[in-house]
């Protein structure tokens, strides 16, 4: 006989609530912590962090009930901010339509009209096919 087989079975493992709390707990600071480093990498000159930002808000957002009633207040509070971040989480997301609307965006924030490459390439791009065809 061994000493785990003279224990009841409630003192050999936690209960399952318990170890279901811990997974959620645990998960959800991953979530938070996989948050911190795709913000920092979304702040570096390439934004690689964006994907890896996205992922970890996916997860933190499935696992708290509370970030889940801030991700929706924000959203109805700043609904152009958040409606970017809202396609990212969809179950098949549009990254492209998404990156390109932020580049336009964010030119238009920086630069004055004539200094506009994105919406030159954009027109020059299209006018090729068009030509093609």
């Amino acid at each position: 006989m061994s000493l785990f087989s003279l224990r009841p079975r409630d003192q050999v493992r936690p209960p399952l609530r318990a170890r279901r709390g811990f997974r959620r707990v645990a998960t959800e600071a991953l979530g938070w912590v996989l948050i911190g480093v795709g913000f920092v990498g979304a702040l570096l000159p390439l934004h690689l962090g964006v994907p890896v930002l996205v992922v970890g808000l996916i997860i933190v957002l499935r696992t708290s009930r509370q970030a889940r009633r801030q991700f929706i207040g924000l959203q109805r509070r700043h609904p152009r901010f958040v409606f970017p971040i809202r396609r990212l989480l969809r179950r098949d997301p549009e990254v492209f339509p998404v990156a390109w609307q932020q580049i336009l965006r964010t030119e238009r924030f920086l630069l004055p009209r004539r200094w506009r490459p994105a919406r030159a390439a954009r027109r020059w791009l299209f006018l090729r096919r068009r030509r093609r065809r």
